[in-house]
């Protein structure tokens, strides 16, 4: 039967995990010293060993003839638990097993010793499924464990984790595997197994396993499947879905230069030709990428790990496109590709981030704006046209010969308002008391007379209400959308003028206060109003009956 290559090149040592020297070294020396802890947690994305590590932790703390640390695979205990014929290392899925019950009967189950090994071992994989309850249930155990139980935790979430467990663990994070790595161990198993394939194909590979080896083996178990003798390159970019780079840059050129139907040419040619419309989005990002690495660096040979002639392709291209369009167009991709996740129609996204992009041809930043104007000027050659020149200046003219009649006539109509002001007769208290009513009913003929004497003002004024009067004092109004009327007519060269108008009317010196009407709902407001209410009532109850029939009694 066949077995799967990522099953089948499993490591079996410490020695043989990529890329984590870090984890594998401490383990071994803890192996060596007899340091063991009993609570371990592994984390980090998939594919990077933590579960093979795992496994060869278990063999190696049991093993009865270890080399440096490492499990010889071969004694009697190694043998058993490869097999699984012994049953003192358990393997549990936590997303099958995470209710509490499960727990409480592992937590029964681990009391019991081993059968033949030194250490009984759970490997517990993606525990962050445990539920709320399982996690308070295993707390105590894996706190406080039995001298021959050990605990392996792994996860690929470790945030979701609770405090309280990650406090009792010794925890490791797998990080993620290089390519360089990812690819000497595809040429490894390649010979092994009598493929031979190209070394662009493996790289192919490499990068799209995102530093997960299982990944990539798996990729590789299909373009061993897709056809007999020599994996090229081409043959990994059609199983992958991947577009080949003499499409991604002559896309990228069609975006340059602005050829929209060029551009949606090759967006149907690569549907047409089957290939993954969110890969090829990851693809164009990837390129990108590797664009704003050859704008910015002065060796991107060291950070862009491909063959030098592709490396000179992009440092080429990148000489012709702005910084600020190739980081905005990464932006506008990553966006692209999170609506492409979820849309029934990706293709229109991505003939969308396509007319986008080429929108964005052209849009230099500010700091290179700036650097093309400072340049300009040194080497001298900015030039105007008599034409644009003279347009200039007429516009200037006109500009400031608005500005001089605007303050002409902004001087003269303060210069009519102040004689205006000084055209209103003189006002001579006739030492009569004035009622608010009658000023309400003579309120319209007020207005008339503003108007008459300034239109501008009477427009601000009608706009409000007297409310109140009290004490040589007359409460104006606005409405809710006046506020703007309000602090017009409350510049001193409106008041003014208001007051005098209303004083020389009334025959009295009579004060004007401007106020947004909703402001006096409070209860002083109303208290205020009452009592003019009540004064008003009270006179005319006086004025009808006499002064002498009539006596007012204060509460």
């Amino acid at each position: 039967m066949y077995q799967a290559l990522y099953r089948r090149f499993r490591p079996k040592t410490f020695d043989e995990v990529l890329g984590q020297e870090h984890i594998t070294t401490t383990l071994k020396n803890q192996i060596l010293r007899d340091n063991i802890g009993h609570a371990y947690l592994f984390s980090g994305t998939r594919g990077t060993g933590k579960t093979s590590a795992a496994k060869i932790f278990a063999r190696a703390v049991n093993c009865t003839n270890s080399k440096d640390g490492n499990p010889c695979n071969s004694c009697d205990i190694c043998s058993g638990i490869i097999d699984e014929s012994i049953m003192d290392v358990i393997e549990m899925d936590a997303a099958s097993y995470n209710s509490v019950d499960d727990v409480r009967e592992l937590r029964e189950k681990v009391q019991y010793p081993p059968s033949r090994a030194k250490y009984k071992v759970y490997i517990i994989d993606e525990v962050h499924m445990l539920s709320k309850g399982a996690f308070n249930a295993l707390l105590k155990t894996l706190e406080e464990p039995p001298k021959h139980l050990i605990f392996i935790l792994a996860t690929t979430e470790v945030e979701k984790l609770p405090q309280t467990i990650l406090s009792r663990c010794q925890r490791f994070d797998f990080k993620r595997i290089g390519t360089q790595d990812i690819i000497k161990n595809l040429n490894n198993i390649c010979n092994e197994i009598g493929l031979e394939a190209e070394e662009g194909a493996l790289k192919l590979i490499a990068r799209n396993s995102d530093g997960a080896m299982r990944d990539a083996l798996s990729l590789l178990d299909q373009c061993i499947s897709f056809r007999e003798g020599i994996l090229t390159y081409e043959d990994a970019l059609d199983i992958l879905g991947i577009a080949n780079n003499d499409l991604m840059f002559n896309l990228i050129d069609s975006i340059k230069d602005k050829k929209l139907e060029e551009a949606l040419n090759v967006v149907d040619d690569i549907i047409q030709n089957g290939k993954d419309i969110n890969q090829f989005i990851k693809d164009l990002i990837y390129h990108f990428r590797n664009l704003m690495i050859s704008k910015t660096s002065t060796d991107p040979w060291d950070i862009i790990d491909l063959e030098i002639e592709i490396v000179e392709r992009y440092t080429k291209q990148a000489k012709e496109l702005s910084l600020n369009f190739i980081l905005k167009a990464i932006q506008v991709l990553n966006e692209g590709e999170n609506q492409a996740k979820w849309s029934s129609q990706p293709r229109i996204i991505l003939e969308m981030i396509v007319v986008r992009l080429i929108s964005l041809t052209g849009e230099d930043s500010l700091e290179e704006r700036i650097d093309k104007l400072e340049k300009m000027i040194q080497s001298g050659n900015i030039t105007v046209s008599e034409k644009k020149a003279d347009e200039k200046i007429n516009t200037k003219n006109k500009i400031e010969k608005k500005q001089n009649t605007s303050k002409q006539v902004e001087e003269k109509t303060h210069e009519e308002d102040t004689e205006e002001i000084e055209e209103v007769v003189d006002i001579v208290d006739d030492g009569k008391d004035i009622s608010f009513n009658e000023i309400k009913k003579e309120w319209p003929n007020v207005l008339k007379l503003v108007k008459s004497k300034r239109v501008s003002t009477q427009a601000l004024l009608k706009e409000g209400k007297p409310l109140f009067y009290d004490n040589k004092m007359l409460t104006i109004g606005y409405g809710d959308g006046f506020g703007f009327h309000k602090q017009a007519i409350e510049k001193d060269h409106n008041r003014e003028f208001v007051e005098k108008i209303i004083s020389s009317h009334f025959n009295k010196n009579i004060k004007v206060k401007f106020v947004m009407a909703n402001s006096m709902e409070n209860e002083d407001g109303k208290e205020e109003k009452k009592n003019n209410e009540i004064k008003e009532m009270a006179k005319e109850v006086i004025d009808f009956f006499g002064e002498d029939l009539v006596r007012i009694i204060d509460d």
